[in-house]
């Protein structure tokens, strides 16, 4: 289950332009319609490991965060090169 939020992570980025981020409730809502909101954790974790692994960013304000310590809303983009 886990490598599926990763991979949707990375489709729905794929699917914007540019530097264009994404809301980790976009990827629960798609996947988990009926109870998103309790899944939240699971697809902020997806992201945290593509994060480690290189492959996205995670912003808040535009600005590169470290999500083990960001409070409030945080946001997903592909690495900007």
């Amino acid at each position: 289950m886990d490598r599926e939020l990763e991979r949707q992570i990375l489709d729905l980025l794929d699917r914007r332009s540019g530097n264009a981020t994404i809301c980790p409730s976009e990827v629960a809502r798609f996947r988990f319609p009926d109870d998103w909101r309790s899944r939240m954790e699971q697809v902020r974790r997806a992201a945290r490991r593509l994060m480690v692994a290189g492959e996205v960013e995670i912003v808040q304000k535009g600005r590169v965060v470290d999500p083990s310590t960001a409070k409030g809303p945080i946001r997903i983009r592909k690495c900007q090169a």
